[in-house]
């Protein structure tokens, strides 16, 4: 990719424009990382970028992006520009074609403000970026209160770019989060949506987590969170604190590459505890009913997030289902597989792990399922095979239809997942034998 990238910049330069790498690429070639993508920046203006590559098209023809394909990967080529006002805190309502120079300060932060001339081996560094990578910080370009006025996306970025690349937050810069933090609720729930993705799929999650909380930003994008601080929690099963501590150290036990169901399923498991806090005469705290009233709520929180199906439906399962592995060893098989068998099982199976060992550190009901897993691996057939018999077998024996032919279906199934029943012929046998007896 970069070596097409080179050539895109040596055309441009060949025509007489000036061409440049810019933003996240520098960036990431100067801390010594291989770029996702590859940006371009030019003096060209887009009808001449049009004319240069014919396999393009405007992106962003207000703001000069075009997009250039060349072979299997894809450019975006922008002109050099000046940024006119923003009245929507998002975009500007218009720009203005200008220089390098100038167009370096209308970005948002310093190290996202370097450019690098690939033909002469040359970085541009206008805003002090080079000085800010060299030093792991986050510095927003000119004064931070106009640029997160321009852009209220930037508030989160910031807290996004301080995770992944492990920077500090420039005093300034940080002020100026803290005082423009509400305005984020002006965005997109979709923006803020693949922001809160990058943080909480990033390894660093828990620095971008307390980045969010301290800053003000999770009081606006998910206050829920905050309500579980301060709420108690039984010291002989949690001693390591309230619902908010319990919740963020299991964000740090969580493996380096996980799911969104899971890293959501993590945050939101405990989300109802507040509403659903009660103690009994003797003092005992419980949540009754915290599980499913949880898996309500984690709904709830994700469609306004406007996450996709894939997303919510195995995080509000885990929710609902995380307080069921207390009664795994107790269990009959047939029930037990069914537990297990279910699409995202590991996932929970992980949601469950951490939620021990951040609390009371028992591992005896994950380590029952693990030996189970192994046990029932050994069975040539699947956890949940094909069923031996159907309902038009049955019905075929004159029983009538309805709710029965579905309870003989499932006694059917239960005998075979536990091992009694092994064929259609025994299937049938049982069911001769036993069906009138059912209710």
């Amino acid at each position: 990719m970069q070596k097409t990238a080179v050539s895109i910049v040596r055309r441009l330069v060949e025509a007489g424009h000036q061409a440049v790498f810019a933003g996240g690429c520098v960036r990431d070639h100067l801390m010594g990382k291989e770029p996702k993508d590859y940006d371009i920046a030019t003096s060209a203006r887009p009808d001449e970028v049009q004319r240069l590559f014919p396999k393009s098209f405007a992106v962003g023809a207000h703001f000069g992006v075009i997009l250039v394909r060349e072979g299997q990967h894809s450019f975006e080529i922008a002109t050099f520009r000046n940024d006119g006002e923003y009245a929507d805190g998002r975009r500007p309502e218009s720009v203005t074609f200008t220089t390098a120079e100038e167009d370096a300060h209308r970005r948002d932060f310093t190290v996202n403000g370097l450019f690098y001339d690939p033909i002469n081996d040359e970085v541009l560094d206008y805003v002090g970026g080079r000085q800010d990578l060299a030093r792991q910080v986050l510095r927003a370009i000119g004064d931070p209160r106009k640029r997160f006025e321009e852009d209220h996306l930037r508030l989160l970025r910031a807290v996004r770019f301080a995770t992944v690349l492990g920077f500090e937050i420039e005093p300034g810069t940080w002020a100026a989060m803290l005082e423009m933090a509400p305005k984020i609720t002006s965005i997109s729930a979709e923006r803020i949506r693949e922001e809160l993705s990058r943080i909480l799929l990033h390894p660093n999650r828990v620095r971008g987590f307390d980045l969010l909380v301290s800053s003000g930003l999770m009081a606006s994008v998910l206050p829920e969170i905050l309500v579980l601080q301060g709420c108690e929690q039984p010291p002989q099963f949690h001693p390591e604190g309230d619902v908010f501590i319990h919740t963020r150290i299991m964000l740090g036990l969580l493996p380096e590459q996980v799911s969104l169901s899971l890293v959501w399923s993590v945050l939101l498991h405990d989300i109802a505890k507040p509403a659903t806090f009660s103690r009994d005469p003797d003092g005992r705290i419980r949540f009754n009913g915290h599980d499913k009233l949880g898996a309500e709520m984690a709904e709830e929180i994700l469609r306004r997030l406007k996450y996709p199906n894939d997303v919510i439906e195995p995080t509000v399962e885990a929710v609902a289902n995380h307080m069921v592995f207390k009664d795994v060893q107790k269990m009959r098989i047939s029930r037990l597989k069914r537990f297990m068998a279910r699409p995202g099982f590991e996932d929970e199976m992980e949601l469950h792990r951490v939620d021990c060992q951040s609390s009371n550190g028992f591992s005896d009901n994950y380590d029952f399922i693990r030996q189970k897993q192994e046990e029932f691996g050994h069975d040539p057939l699947p956890l949940i095979p094909k069923p031996l018999i159907n309902g038009h077998e049955l019905m075929s024996l004159g029983i009538p239809k309805g709710p029965q032919v579905g309870e003989l279906l499932t006694a059917v199934q239960n005998l075979q997942l536990e091992g009694v029943l092994t064929s259609s012929e025994e299937a049938m046998a049982w069911v001769k034998e036993n069906w009138k007896s059912t209710p």
